[in-house]
């Protein structure tokens, strides 16, 4: 399941980014679940947020849907200096 929730991610991602090589997922588990960093480049960070949050919400919503298991998913959007 990670690898194809982590290829998901990426997919939608990069469809979305102007800089489609600057994207990159990593996954880490936590105690509360799994957690999916997107790491996109700066001036693609606001194409893969969406308008008020809308984009990065439906791509929430989608993970959520997937996920098969009880467990947790989230999903932290950075740009590539590391800020949110």
């Amino acid at each position: 399941m990670a690898a194809d929730l982590k290829g998901l991610i990426e997919t939608v991602a990069r469809a979305l980014a102007d800089q489609p090589d600057a994207v990159s997922v990593r996954e880490s588990e936590r105690r509360g679940g799994t957690i999916y960093e997107l790491q996109v480049a700066s001036g693609d960070l606001g194409r893969v947020i969406g308008r008020q949050g809308r984009t990065a919400a439906a791509l929430r919503t989608l993970l959520a849907s997937v996920a098969e298991d009880e467990r947790r998913v989230s999903l932290d959007i950075r740009d590539q200096s590391g800020g949110r």
